[in-house]
């Protein structure tokens, strides 16, 4: 099984900085220019990719009033199903012009398909990865077609059982899905920090032996910085112009200088974990001189016998470690030694 993935050259997993995610989602506002902008200003942010969302209203549900397809609660409350996503979604007309923008500006960019017809969409545009949403997660049929792309996935788990992930491992898998990162999320907008559960992270790694990172729906950076700390191989975050100019996702998305401060705090977190061999740093090198050793601090002639007045356990470090100051009582000295002379072996008797 391949730990590691690579997404257009860029090797993701443990042993890199952590691959950020500039979400565009429908932080575009319904304007083509509000998008392309926001590509570049995520570029400028420090963002690895920039990912789409690749639907219709009409693939994701039906027009209709009744109960089951109103939302009630959190941010897009009163809207019914296909209210939202008639207002969210980014344009199949767009995604031409999104994704050759984004490879002007050296940035990675892909989706996330809802149905097959985005999956060939998609495909038509050299997409060099997929994303599953959580929401898809057990849309086990998608799964496949996604898989049958060859492609790396990247597959969020928000509300999914163990059971759940599992399966859509081994869908992905059975379809010629080799390499996958899962994200852990939780699937609230915003999530509150406080069950953000971020111990999860190094838990599905070790459960499910593939690379793992976070969706971030929290508010902030700190969610991300310490998911970087726990093992965390790709933060995504929702990324967003300016939250003033409301959208369906503006309430819980970064701007284009929080951004740039969750890049520079998650890849300095990431270069702080270091290896964990049990080796001392280069910058200590200059330090270790001030470390105690055993000095003499009086003048004795060749042949005196060292008695504790006439050396101290003191800082620098340039003589016997102070371990051997107990074996030096009671020596004799083969030379004569000044006040401030580091001790040697060579000083004394066998």
């Amino acid at each position: 099984m391949k730990i590691d993935i690579s997404i257009e050259g860029r090797t993701i997993g443990q042993e890199c900085p952590p691959f950020l995610v500039a979400e565009l989602s429908a932080n575009h506002n319904g304007s083509l220019e509000r998008a392309l902008a926001t590509l570049e200003a995520a570029k400028r942010a420090g963002a690895d990719a920039v990912k789409l969302q690749t639907y219709t209203a009409d693939t994701m549900t039906i027009d209709s009033d009744q109960a089951d397809f109103k939302i009630r609660g959190g941010p897009w409350d009163g809207y019914t199903l296909y209210r939202l996503y008639e207002e969210a979604h980014t344009p199949s007309e767009w995604h031409r012009a999104l994704f050759d923008h984004a490879r002007s500006l050296g940035i990675t960019i892909f989706s996330t398909p809802f149905d097959e017809s985005a999956v060939e969409l998609l495909e038509s545009l050299g997409a060099p990865a997929y994303k599953i949403a959580s929401f898809e997660l057990t849309d086990l049929p998608l799964l496949q077609a996604v898989a049958q792309t060859g492609k790396p996935i990247i597959l969020s788990t928000g509300m999914a059982s163990c059971e759940e992930i599992g399966e859509a491992l081994e869908t992905i898998r059975n379809h010629g899905g080799n390499e996958i990162v899962l994200l852990h999320c939780v699937s609230s907008y915003p999530a509150p920090l406080e069950q953000a559960n971020l111990r999860m992270i190094p838990r599905l790694a070790e459960e499910f032996r593939v690379p793992v990172g976070l969706s971030d729906h929290t508010l902030g950076t700190t969610a991300a910085t310490i998911a970087v700390a726990l093992g965390a191989c790709m933060i995504e975050k929702h990324f967003t112009l300016s939250r003033a100019e409301k959208g369906p996702d503006s309430a819980f998305s970064i701007e284009p200088q929080e951004f740039a401060h969750l890049a520079e705090q998650t890849r300095a977190a990431w270069h702080a974990l270091g290896s964990g061999d049990f080796v001392r740093p280069e910058a200590e090198s200059t330090s270790r001189v001030f470390r105690r050793s055993i000095y003499f601090v009086r003048d004795l002639p060749a042949g005196a016998i060292v008695g504790p007045e006439d050396i101290r356990r003191i800082r620098p470090g340039y003589g016997l470690a102070p371990k051997h100051f107990g074996a030096l009582l009671g020596r004799r000295l083969k030379v004569a030694v000044t006040r401030g002379t580091a001790t040697r072996w060579e000083h004394f008797d066998e």
